[in-house]
């Protein structure tokens, strides 16, 4: 079970690191833009569709990671309330559980829209990119999110151990 989380947890890095090369295209894109319109007055055209879609890249790419490191933005009205009846691990488990079952149906209905844009052969407006390739992408890693967060409810409920393990390393 452990070598199953770790090669799990290392699988987790392919989106984190496409989302760090989305970040820098997306910081050399920006920079070339604000100099070709400063210096040349002649702006990238694309630009703003090629940061549309980078930005969805770096999104959803992430999302992934912060679901099995738990770092989605919480509020902690009732933690008190909960770690004096020490169930804090068992609520943190079911939240994590039913967060991640809830996502399959956004996901799902991206799915949805990405065939509908396949089969309306939508387009970007500058360089025609096919709008069905980033929806689907969004899709995938929604429903990649959605299955982390799922197995670390899952981990905390029945493995906790497992958790301090990969957070030591």
């Amino acid at each position: 079970m452990t070598a199953i989380l770790q090669i799990f947890r290392q699988a987790l890095w392919i989106p984190v690191a496409l989302a760090s090369v989305g970040l820098f295209a997306l910081m050399v894109l920006t920079f070339a833009d604000v100099v070709m319109r400063s210096a040349f007055n002649a702006p990238i055209e694309a630009a703003t569709e090629l940061i549309r879609i980078a930005m969805a890249i770096i999104v959803f790419s992430a999302l992934p990671m912060l679901g099995w490191r738990d770092e989605h933005i919480s509020v902690d009205l009732l933690d008190g309330v909960f770690q004096r009846l020490r169930l804090a691990r068992i609520r943190d488990g079911v939240i994590q559980i039913v967060c991640g079952v809830i996502l399959f149906f956004p996901a799902d209905r991206i799915v949805d829209l990405a065939e509908r844009a396949r089969s309306f052969g939508d387009l970007t407006e500058y360089l025609a990119i096919p709008t069905f390739y980033v929806a689907w992408f969004i899709a995938i890693m929604t429903f990649a999110a959605a299955a982390v967060m799922v197995l670390r409810g899952l981990v905390t409920l029945f493995r906790p151990s497992l958790l301090s393990e990969f957070s030591n390393k």
